[in-house]
């Protein structure tokens, strides 16, 4: 692990003992860590091994589109368009900042293809973007209610070898946030660049929803088996 990159504060929740996989999970824009630890109970089934679910909290920073308003969020908004939304400096350092808990992660004996990196609207983002860019192939990427940022570009950044990581993209049909056709649009062009992607969408707002969750509990269950 990098010693100059100073690790994310996180919320950490285990199922057992010596967990043999970890899920690091990334909030949405003005939430922090603490928004999806609640779902552990609702995802986790007995049959599944130990995990180490890992809730980081975003850096505070001025968001643009919203009038330069402090919050926690892990890139500056600088446009409501899609293709132009993301600063990429802010998305770079965010990834960064994840491979460094990525690497925390095989230094607590969890290697790279026993991680799940998921993340639920720019956290979902910074999942994908940091997808594209592994090296070391993850053992999945979740993107929920989300968008592959810079999508113009984004086969410049990627890295060979990372498309041997599954995703799983899902989105509600009725988003204002994030419209579900620049998901589908995103989730066509990982298939494009050769990534395996499960697309599910649901009549839901920029939400998640419990046929969600079970789906996703089942998608996670074949990656936990294989």
């Amino acid at each position: 692990m990098n010693d100059d990159i100073a690790l994310l504060d996180c919320i950490e929740r285990e199922t057992g003992p010596a967990p043999a996989w970890s899920v690091i999970w990334l909030h949405g824009l003005g939430a922090d860590g603490n928004d999806f630890a609640p779902i552990v109970p609702e995802l986790v089934r007995p049959d599944w091994p130990a995990l180490r679910f890992v809730f980081p909290h975003a850096p505070v920073r001025p968001v643009t589109i919203n009038n330069g308003v402090r919050m926690r969020a892990w890139y500056d908004i600088i446009d409501v368009d899609l293709g132009n939304r993301a600063d990429e400096a802010g998305v770079q350092t965010s990834v960064t900042q994840v491979d460094a808990l990525i690497a925390r992660e095989g230094e607590r004996g969890v290697p790279p293809a026993r991680v799940i990196l998921a993340g639920f609207s720019q956290g979902g983002a910074i999942t994908l973007a940091a997808g594209l860019r592994r090296a070391v192939p993850l053992g999945g990427l979740v993107g929920l209610s989300t968008y592959l940022p810079a999508a113009a570009t984004a086969h410049d950044a990627l890295i060979h070898g990372a498309v041997a990581q599954p995703v799983f993209m899902a989105h509600g049909t009725q988003d204002p946030v994030v419209p579900a056709i620049a998901g589908q649009q995103s989730a066509a062009l990982l298939r494009q660049f050769g990534f395996d992607v499960h697309w599910q969408t649901y009549p839901m707002p920029h939400s998640v929803c419990a046929e969600e969750i079970a789906d996703l509990g089942d998608w996670l269950g074949a990656r936990f088996a294989g």
